[in-house]
């Protein structure tokens, strides 16, 4: 078996999936995606980060986060999200896991590479067919950036080839 290593990167901005146990969709109940955001909001407390974007999906979730300067440590920040989370999730019968093990991580390089995840999060429901356009997803900081003048509020209406084609699930 081979060894992973994650890179880390204090002060780092991270680009993460992570998915549920079996691709169970989970992230569909709404009492699930509220639990889900209790847990986010206690970890941050707990231990501080900020989230670019992030975006929902019934089976899992992308997100991009930047640790506080001389910080690297977003396993326990995972590990803690996971298991606040599961702890009020409603399961299907038969199921009692929330998650895959681990998660998928990337240490976002430079803007440009910021901004290919950060589009590759907001048009991931429309690749996946939840969705016509970014916009019509409520589950996703969308919203937000088009506030912040990161987005026009008609982006991803018609076909991106190169953000449908990248997959990082």
């Amino acid at each position: 078996m081979a060894t992973y290593r994650r890179a880390h990167i204090p002060g780092g901005t991270y680009f993460f999936t992570v998915v549920t146990y079996g691709r169970q969709p989970l992230l569909a109940d709404r009492l699930n995606i509220d639990a889900l955001g209790r847990a986010f909001r206690r970890v941050r407390d707990e231990q501080p980060f900020t989230m670019d974007a992030f975006v929902l999906l019934p089976d899992h979730l992308h997100c991009l986060w930047t640790l506080p300067e001389g910080d690297a440590d977003y396993s326990s920040r995972w590990r803690d999200v996971k298991k606040y989370a599961s702890k009020e999730f409603l399961f299907p019968p038969g199921s009692q896991y929330a998650w895959q093990r681990g998660f998928w991580e990337h240490v976002v390089r430079d803007e440009n590479d910021w901004q290919r995840h950060m589009d590759y999060i907001h048009y991931n429901p429309v690749k996946h067919g939840w969705a016509q356009s970014p916009r019509e997803w409520q589950w996703s900081s969308f919203h937000q950036c088009v506030k912040k003048g990161w987005y026009e509020p008609d982006w991803g209406t018609q076909d991106i080839p190169e953000v449908a084609d990248m997959n990082w699930e």
